[in-house]
């Protein structure tokens, strides 16, 4: 990539922060949405579980693969071709006749989603090589996160309140457009000197392992947690899972470079992105649902209620990259985890449901946790990788975001489908509810345990470890960057 001005740098930023506008959007958008759809569609908890998790899964599946497909044939080119799927998907779904369909059209959506975030972090990463430029780069791609959480729930309040939920996925078509036209006029084109080959059984392996998963979890309430079925899949799962580890190990040029995991910050921020999108996914899920079906509030009143959330959220992330800069990212961690686990211990232990200032302290607690663990996950995860696969470092970042998404729709769906099935009273709500909270607060103490243990100094020296794995190729600043150390 050539050098470029500060002024195109940042307008570079601009672009793919559009990108992860209206994937954030969509996501907090469709959360306001899923009971009206539930009520439209006649969908059980299981039916709104897929609606989130056939598009999260069938991301997080692809994310890699896009990652190393745009190292090769060109970041733009893959970038642009994401922003004409997505909106595509998006003009689909509101079309949908029928919750198979939506189903469907949101794979759609994901195939073009896929391609969108982790090759804009790829271009962002490429574009700002100076480590402390980059974190504060990192911190303001954050903080667009907490621009879609503070708008989202109002947008789609709006939009479901007046419109109809269909109207949710309109908003995705003339941000595409614009972020389409912007792309091919002002991002320059990448790609990587040495990209990975294609790996189709890598790719083969990881979709059946995260698809058989999900079901598993998803269809267990419903179908038995011992029936035939669901052992089946869960059979497949585990196959998949020591089949893949296998099978990466001996390829020259995996689809999963497991060399990676020997870095403990990078396998830390791994589990920490998967633990911090599971809490929040399942936060979400579970809000809107006793917010509007329990409380009895409109979609707008909902996401109005969800504001403090939103809004420490946006607050905290740009303030995440800039503690990443200058000092790392051990303290945003730690205080990230302790936010978040307070939070759900709150929501667990006491009464919040029917205080509401109690449930608003949840709120702003969840915001700030949020806010502040985005930036130290990308950061760490880039820091030390070789800069030639920096398209698959931030994709394997970005897939553990999704996989914990789906994974906290799948399990916190699954728990309260198994205490309180579509349309319980409020006390059965409630009490399926409660151990749904503490599921939270046990990802907010392993965010906290994990960025303990992986930003000391044993810590760095295993990153500078694996460094050393890649003799060929220039680490990504390492001994530059602060997000592990």
């Amino acid at each position: 990539m050539p050098d470029l001005s500060r002024r195109r740098r940042l307008l570079v930023l601009a672009i793919c922060c559009m990108s992860l506008l209206i994937v954030s959007l969509d996501n907090t958008v469709l959360n306001v949405a899923l009971p009206s759809m539930q009520h439209e569609l006649g969908a059980s908890i299981s039916g709104m579980q897929w609606t989130i998790d056939a598009y999260t899964l069938v991301l997080a599946s692809l994310l890699m693969l896009a990652g190393s497909t745009a190292d090769r044939l060109g970041r733009r080119r893959v970038f642009t071709a994401g922003l004409v799927v997505f909106s595509l998907g998006s003009l689909l779904c509101s079309l949908a006749p029928d919750l198979g369909w939506l189903v469907a059209f949101r794979m759609v959506q994901a195939v073009g989603g896929s391609m969108l975030n982790p090759v804009a972090m790829s271009i962002i990463t490429n574009t700002f090589t100076d480590p402390r430029e980059r974190a504060r780069a990192i911190g303001v791609w954050g903080g667009v996160v907490g621009i879609s959480m503070a708008a989202g729930p109002v947008i789609g309040g709006l939009l479901v309140q007046s419109v109809g939920w269909r109207s949710i996925f309109w908003i995705n078509v003339p941000i595409g457009a614009l972020a389409l036209f912007l792309t091919f006029r002002y991002v320059p084109e990448s790609r990587a000197p040495r990209p990975r080959r294609v790996d189709p059984v890598g790719q083969l392996l990881v979709i059946a392992l995260l698809g058989s998963l999900t079901y598993a979890i998803i269809e267990a309430p419903e179908t038995g947690w011992t029936s035939a079925e669901i052992l089946a899949f869960t059979v497949v799962a585990l196959v998949s899972l020591v089949t893949l580890i296998g099978y990466e190990r001996r390829r020259r040029e995996p689809l999963i470079d497991l060399r990676f995991f020997h870095s403990a910050p990078f396998a830390g921020a791994t589990v920490i992105a998967v633990c911090a999108f599971a809490a929040l996914s399942g936060f979400l899920f579970v809000n809107t649902l006793y917010l509007q079906n329990i409380r009895g509030l409109s979609a707008l009143n909902a996401g109005l209620y969800m504001l403090p959330m939103a809004g420490m959220t946006l607050v905290c992330a740009p303030l995440s990259g800039r503690l990443v800069a200058s000092r790392g990212a051990r303290l945003p961690l730690l205080l990230a985890g302790c936010a978040m686990a307070t939070s759900g211990a709150l929501f667990a232990a006491f009464n919040t449901a029917s205080a509401t200032g109690l449930l608003f302290t949840g709120y702003v607690l969840f915001g700030i946790g949020f806010g502040l663990v985005n930036a130290p996950i990308t950061n760490t995860a880039v820091s030390g990788m070789p800069r030639t696969q920096a398209g698959v470092a931030a994709a394997v970042a970005s897939t553990s975001r999704q996989v914990g998404g789906s994974l906290g729709v799948a399990v916190i769906g699954a728990v309260l489908a198994g205490g309180a099935p579509a349309g319980a009273p409020r006390p059965e709500f409630l009490a399926a509810a409660h151990p749904a909270w503490w599921i939270i607060t046990g990802c907010g103490g392993a965010i906290f345990f994990l960025g303990a243990l992986t930003t000391g100094r044993w810590a760095a020296a295993t990153a500078r470890r694996t460094a050393a794995l890649f003799p060929d190729e220039a680490p990504q600043d390492h001994h530059r960057a602060r997000a592990g150390s």
